[in-house]
């Protein structure tokens, strides 16, 4: 893979920029929340109409489920998402979940080392792309001609299980550091849409290497979102209220970022409007490809 440089040094989004909640269309919300909670050690607590929010050991959401039994089923080769990542503190927490993967009997799709980061990869009962990871320490990065190396490996599950040797006592829930560490959509095709996350938005492009794909951070990040057309080139949203991704956020730390944010989106006459469930400083607005994207403070 290879990295660049931002399309627009001028338009750079705040290097502390995180993710967010990321917001689903379940068919089934209890058969999801037991899922979330005993597959994945989420706490989970009912809202406002019947949505379901899952957090972490502090209470802070990082998902949030929307149950609607009569739901069109997931469209794979639609625009949305095509996993939300859920980034753990250390590799012993990796290994922990792990753990309770195998004693749940959950199905893993995949499990990669991709140099910065070690993966696991699953779905959950509707089909929603999950990838449960851990970043190596940054100074552990490797750069190669001034650019970031990443790669898919495969994972020995064996030695991350070894770290299990090292616990005291179990983990049934992720802990306080757990949260979204990014979240990778599908998207119709690539061009228009790094103009929107890189010109726009202002994330930087690090990693153009895989066909088809682009990653996009902040401060440095390996990615805080992957954009693929692997399934959905050329293809449009969903239909409206289908299974999957009903919205996701991304985080800046104050105001002033998100005013010189919503300044270039407004400089380009891309739609905005209030997001009022995200509090009153939550703005709503859409990629080229018509995934919902919320911008807010942190």
């Amino acid at each position: 893979m290879t990295s660049s440089a931002p399309t627009d040094a001028r338009a750079t989004i705040d290097p502390l920029t995180s993710m967010g909640t990321v917001h689903l269309t379940v068919s089934d919300v209890e058969r999801s929340r037991t899922f979330y909670e005993r597959v994945l050690g989420l706490r989970s607590s009912e809202q406002d109409g019947g949505e379901v929010a899952l957090a972490r050991e502090d209470d802070r959401t990082l998902v949030q489920l929307h149950g609607n039994s009569s739901a069109p089923a997931l469209d794979r080769r639609a625009t949305g998402l095509f996993h939300l990542a859920v980034l753990l503190p250390t590799r012993l927490d990796l290994a922990f979940a792990l753990a309770r993967l195998s004693a749940s009997r959950w199905p893993l799709d995949g499990a990669s080392d991709h140099l910065v980061s070690e993966a696991l990869y699953l779905s959950d009962p509707d089909g929603n792309g999950i990838e449960i990871y851990r970043d190596r320490p940054r100074e552990e990065w490797r750069v190669r001609d001034g650019q970031l190396e990443m790669a898919t490996l495969p994972l020995d599950l064996r030695d991350v299980a070894g770290e299990l040797a090292a616990a005291t006592e179990a983990q049934p829930h992720v802990p306080a550091g757990t949260r979204i560490g990014h979240v990778h959509l599908q998207v119709s095709e690539l061009a228009e849409t790094e103009r929107f996350y890189a010109g726009v938005l202002g994330f930087e492009v690090m990693v153009r290497g895989y066909p088809g794909a682009l990653f996009v951070a902040a401060g440095g990040y390996h990615h805080h979102l992957g954009l693929n057309t692997w399934n959905s080139a050329g293809s449009g949203p969903p239909v409206p209220g289908a299974i999957g991704l009903r919205q996701y956020e991304i985080q800046v730390p104050d105001l002033a970022a998100l005013d010189s944010v919503l300044a270039r989106v407004e400089e380009q006459g891309i739609p905005i409007v209030a997001a009022e469930e995200m509090g009153p400083d939550g703005r709503s607005l859409r990629d080229p490809s018509g995934n919902a994207v919320v911008l807010r403070t942190a």
